[in-house]
């Protein structure tokens, strides 16, 4: 791999196309423009964050020193992963001279910026929902702590070297790996004990939009080229750039269209990772603002509290009763959601924690009332109940598919969705400054690294200089792709699904494929699932070792 980083295109003058285009001085504009909303965005987060803390009461500063070791880690990953991943967007509008390198890179960042401003968050907590559930509801603990550091320091060493050799692997998949190698690692270390590894079905489900989703980049924006050729007949649209000049108008408006949008759809998928990660660092180091949302109002909670009648109800109708309740209702739910396994005793738990969570909902009436040292007991029962009623929705649609009788009926199901989504609302939240604090590293981080990649996406993949066609297609189709992942809550690979709809163009193109970069952008496609798995394993045990 290592002729990735060091064979590029040269010119007459023995430089390469992009060296040349960097002797350009344009950008700074831009870039004091970058550096304002830098600053601006550093002062926003001084001020909500030091507003959370307010209520605080400090008893020992270690756990705020963790909380500023683990956002800086988490913040590296997002770093990182701005100047790997968003090098893909600027790669078309770079080496078709629509902008120059530094515009197009500021540029980039500003809107890779707005998009994780605008972000739901859903896709963020898919992420989360890798994890091993009982880490999760550790997380203030040694083990949570191991389980964060772990996988975050093994995606940004993978991503680091994926980059040095200019390839464009992806943080998705990084992110995702790192994740399986820790609840590998959790399952081997506690094997006599039962707990859980791997959720294989939601893992699966991520790994098919992964699998997926470049297949689509390359056929998709090979077949939009083709269609394209037929239907619009404009000859400057499919022809190679000619010595440095800026295209017609019409075509650079397309290129600068599809570049703001793959930086903001990126921003707005590849942004959410690193924030669910941070949700989980602050409610283990400071559960007391972070565990539950302080900004669902009165009325959300008394809407909460009708939620929790009508499902205890519900609830109530389905209990088996030959089960016999536990000492403990979190546990046993928790071991449904683990198992997967439906038990005689779980509707029951479970009724029993939905219950129980009304009555505490009800007493404090707003969740800035909830003591202290509730505020995460709280949250860790409510994340339960919504995984637990999750999965049994699942499981009835299952049922359904085979023509089996659900547990639930419809308005049942309907009623139990209600509920979910009021716990979401009070468990599933990410504070502004959180998108700020995110929006800023990706950004930073665009603009800062982006070289080796693009040279690769832009120069080595095909055998011929990308043309304006080729490189709207393939960027119309990652945005598209971005979208629908988003729409569905699920991570995709803007590398992947870039890189291969340039690969797609270039054969329907009929302009030939440069093998050996392919075959190098395959094997790390093949390798960065495993390697980072092994990586966070290892890490994982280790921390578990020393903490």
């Amino acid at each position: 791999m290592a002729d990735l980083a060091t064979t590029v295109h040269t010119m007459p003058s023995g430089r390469s196309l992009l060296d040349s285009k960097l002797t350009n001085t344009h950008g700074r504009t831009g870039i004091a423009v970058f550096l304002l909303a830098l600053a601006s965005g550093l002062c926003y987060i001084a001020y909500h964050v030091a507003s959370d803390l307010d209520s605080v009461t400090i008893t020992s500063i270690w756990p705020y020193m963790l909380l500023g070791l683990a956002l800086l880690i988490a913040l590296g990953f997002e770093f990182v992963n701005g100047f790997h991943d968003t090098a893909n967007a600027v790669a078309t509008v770079i080496y078709t001279h629509s902008l120059e390198p530094n515009i197009a890179v500021v540029w980039s960042g500003l809107c890779n910026l707005l998009g994780v401003l605008f972000s739901s968050g859903t896709v963020a907590f898919a992420v989360i929902t890798l994890l091993p559930v009982e880490l999760i509801l550790q997380v203030s603990s040694g083990a949570g702590f191991a389980m964060v550091f772990a996988l975050l320091i093994a995606a940004i060493v993978w991503n680091l070297c994926t980059w040095w050799f200019g390839l464009p692997a992806s943080s998705s998949h990084t992110m995702i790996g790192s994740i399986i190698g820790v609840g590998i690692a959790n399952q081997l270390m506690h094997v006599h004990s039962g707990t859980s590894g791997v959720d294989w079905d939601q893992a699966t489900k991520v790994l098919k939009w992964l699998l997926i989703s470049p297949l689509l980049g390359f056929a998709c924006a090979g077949l939009l080229l083709y269609v394209s050729k037929q239907t619009i007949k404009y000859p400057s649209l499919y022809e190679a750039p000619k010595d440095n000049q800026p295209p017609p108008w019409p075509i650079r408006a397309l290129m600068v269209l599809t570049c703001t949008g793959v930086s903001f759809f990126h921003g707005s998928n590849d942004g959410q990772k690193g924030m669910g990660l941070i949700m989980l660092i602050l409610i283990g180091t400071v559960p007391t603002a972070y565990a539950l949302n302080h900004a669902v109002t009165a009325q959300d909670m008394q809407e909460f509290i009708a939620a929790s009648e009508q499902t205890g109800h519900i609830l109530d109708r389905h209990v088996d009763k030959a089960g016999i309740l536990g000492e403990d209702a979190r546990t046993e739910v928790t071991d449904y959601i683990r198992t997967k396994q439906l038990q005689p005793d779980t509707i029951l738990a479970l009724r029993e924690l939905v219950e129980d969570l009304n009555h505490e909902v009800a007493l404090y009436k707003v969740f800035k009332s909830v003591p202290a040292q509730d505020q995460a007991n709280v949250r860790n029962d409510m994340y339960v109940a919504g995984e637990a009623i999750r999965l049994l929705q699942k499981s009835d649609a299952n049922l359904v598919k085979e023509k089996k009788q659900p547990v639930f009926d419809k308005a049942e199901s309907a009623a139990l969705g209600n509920y979910k989504s009021k716990v979401d609302k009070a468990t599933r939240f990410i504070p502004d400054w959180v998108k700020v604090a995110v929006a800023l590293a990706l950004g930073l981080g665009t603009m800062i690294g982006w070289k080796r990649v693009v040279v690769t996406v832009g120069e080595k993949i095909g055998k011929e200089h990308l043309t304006y066609a080729q490189g709207a297609s393939a960027s119309l189709v990652t945005m598209a792709t971005i979208f629908a992942a988003n729409i569905f809550g699920q991570p995709v690979s803007t590398t992947h699904i870039l890189s291969s709809g340039v690969a797609g163009t270039m054969s329907a193109n009929g302009s030939g494929l440069r093998l050996a970069t392919v075959r190098n952008i395959a094997a790390g496609w093949v390798f960065t699932l495993p390697v980072a798995a092994l990586l966070s394993g290892i890490l994982y045990w280790l921390f578990r070792a020393i903490s």
